[in-house]
C-alpha cells in the first residue's frame, strides 16, 4: 500500500510517500481502507522532533475516514483512554506516533475506535472530524459546560479545533466572539455565524473592545496561552469558565486577583474520551454540522500540504485524498 512516512527529523520536507506492506489486524482490530485523512499541527510537530516516543520510520496521521466491513466509517484516534472520563491514562496515545497512522491506504485500529460515518458528510468532511472535532467538543461541552444563550470567546480562530468550536457553539444557541490577526479569517468566521470579530494585531486593545461590545463572557476557549490567556482572565464574568487546550504563545504570566476574586474556573482539556467521541458524532448528525475544509490535496502532495499547516495559512482543516 501507499503511505506517508517520516524517515528523518527536520520538518515537513522529510515526509514522503512510500510503498509499504499492508497492516495485518489482530482479532481485536478492524482494518480500515482509508479514503481521506486530515492534517493536524501534531503531524508537523512530529516532523520537527517536537513530540515524544518518535520511532523512525513512522506513518503519520491521526484523522481518517474510509470503509470497513462494507460500511462507511470514521476513526477515533485516541488509544487507551482508560476508565476515568475526567482524564486519560498516562500510557494512552494517539494514532500517528508511536502507532502507525492514517496517512496510508490501510490502517488497523481497535474495533471500538471505528464508528459509522455521519451520513450527511462526504469522506473528506468526515476525515476532518476526529482529533480537532473531539478536542473542540470536550472543550465546549464536557469541560466548558456551554449552555443555551451564553456568550463564548474563542481566541485565534482559523485552525481546526477553533472552527469546530465556533460551529458547535452556534449550533448550541450561544453568542460567539472570535479573535484573529487576519481580517480574512475573521470574515470567514462571521460567515459561519460569529457575532463579534476582533483583530488583535490591528487593535492592541482588543480585550477592551471585547468587554465593551461583547458584554459578560461566560466561557472562554483558548489554545494560545501567553499574554492572550492573561487578558482572558480579566474578560470572563464572575463565576465564568476558562478552558485551555494549548500554549502556542508560551507560558502565561497572570494576575491572581481576578482568578480568586471573581471565582473563576480554569479548566485544562486535551483530546476526548470514547464517550466524548460518540456524543460528538451524535451532535454533528443531529445538527447536520458541516466541517470547514481549507484545501484538499492528493496524498502525493504531502509536503506542500504540511507546509501550509506549518505556516498557519489555513482556515479550517487541510485534507489528504487517498487513492
Amino acid at each position: 500500500m501507499k503511505a506517508v512516512r517520516l524517515h528523518e527529523i527536520g520538518g515537513p520536507a522529510n515526509a514522503g510517500l512510500d510503498e509499504v506492506p499492508q497492516p495485518q489486524p489482530s482479532q481485536r482490530e478492524t482494518l480500515v481502507r482509508v479514503r481521506a485523512a486530515a492534517l493536524n499541527h501534531r503531524d508537523v510537530f512530529i516532523t520537527q522532533g517536537l513530540y515524544p516516543n518518535i520511532k523512525l520510520p513512522c506513518i503519520l496521521g491521526a484523522d481518517g475516514a474510509g470503509e470497513a466491513n462494507g460500511n462507511a466509517v470514521v476513526i477515533d484516534p485516541a488509544m487507551g483512554w482508560g476508565e476515568d472520563e475526567r482524564v486519560w491514562r498516562p500510557d494512552s496515545s494517539i494514532l500517528g506516533v508511536p502507532r502507525d497512522g492514517t496517512f496510508a491506504q490501510y490502517v488497523a485500529v481497535p474495533a471500538g475506535n471505528v464508528h459509522a460515518k455521519p451520513a450527511h458528510l462526504s469522506m473528506e468532511e468526515a476525515a476532518t472530524i476526529p482529533l480537532a472535532g473531539v478536542t473542540a467538543y470536550r472543550a465546549v461541552f464536557t469541560r466548558g459546560e456551554l449552555r443555551v444563550g451564553e456568550t463564548v470567546l474563542i481566541t485565534g480562530i482559523g485552525g481546526g479545533v477553533q472552527t469546530f468550536a465556533l460551529l458547535y457553539a452556534k449550533a448550541a444557541g450561544a453568542r460567539v466572539i472570535v479573535t484573529s490577526s487576519s481580517d480574512e479569517k475573521l470574515q470567514r468566521a462571521k460567515d459561519l455565524g460569529a457575532d463579534l470579530t476582533l483583530n488583535y494585531r490591528t487593535d492592541a486593545e482588543w480585550h477592551k473592545a471585547a468587554r465593551k461590545a461583547g458584554g459578560p463572557i461566560d466561557l472562554a476557549i483558548d489554545s494560545a496561552g501567553g499574554e492572550t490567556f492573561a487578558r482572558i482572565l480579566g474578560l470572563v464574568r464572575p463565576g465564568g469558565r476558562v478552558v485551555t487546550y494549548g500554549g502556542t504563545a508560551g507560558d502565561a504570566k497572570i494576575k491572581m486577583f481576578p482568578v480568586f476574586w471573581n471565582q473563576l474556573d480554569i479548566r485544562g482539556t486535551s483530546m476526548g474520551s470514547p464517550a466524548d467521541f460518540r456524543a460528538m458524532l451524535e451532535f454533528i448528525s443531529e445538527h447536520r454540522i458541516k466541517p470547514v475544509i481549507d484545501r484538499v490535496y492528493d496524498v502525493s502532495e504531502i509536503v506542500p500540504a504540511m507546509e501550509r499547516m506549518q505556516d498557519a495559512a489555513q482556515f479550517g482543516k487541510i485534507v489528504l485524498r487517498l487513492p
